[in-house]
């Protein structure tokens, strides 16, 4: 029987398929993913063992950024669009495996693909009663972002992490 360590960045994944909380030292705290990117990347040039390295993001937090208003032309322009290409992909499958001509089973399923992504989309809409009229992109981000390390290496990379800093 073998025994896992509580540090676990670096684990292969799929070995531990339960979600664990991470472990190991703090070495450095930043406002941004990409400021915590970029003293990973530094820690990698600098022959830093970022096995040992996990970024934690903390303070998550759900931003749903509104992208621009919805009108019924934008709503049916987006359905017929998104019904054209699917259907177009039904009629180059259908066109592939046809005894007959290519041509009419890709023209078929791009009009009917059409027709129900327009209708589709205008049941969805029409359901929403004007409760809903943006369009809008979820992220989920934290409020800052810490990197931990393996206790082995921590002072070594804090170490570094500072002197990055400083040059910033």
């Amino acid at each position: 029987m073998t025994t896992a360590t509580p540090f676990t960045a670096g684990a292969t994944p799929g070995v531990n398929a339960l979600p664990t909380p991470p472990s190991g030292w703090p070495i450095g705290s930043y406002a941004t993913y990409e400021e915590a990117q970029r003293a990973v990347d530094h820690l990698a040039d600098n022959d830093f063992p970022v096995a040992d390295v996990t970024i934690v993001g903390v303070e998550p937090m759900i931003v749903e950024r509104v992208t621009g208003r919805l009108t019924w032309g934008r709503v049916l322009g987006a359905g017929a669009a998104s019904g054209a290409w699917f259907g177009l992909f039904v009629g180059l499958l259908l066109g592939m495996f046809s005894t007959g001509g290519a041509i009419a089973p890709i023209i078929t399923g791009l009009l009917v693909g059409t027709v129900f992504g327009v209708t589709a989309a205008a049941i969805r809409y029409a359901a929403t009663r004007g409760r809903r009229d943006f369009a809008s992109v979820t992220q989920l981000v934290a409020g800052r972002y810490d990197v931990l390390s393996h206790p082995r290496s921590a002072e070594r990379g804090k170490d570094m992490l500072t002197k990055l800093a400083w040059r910033s």
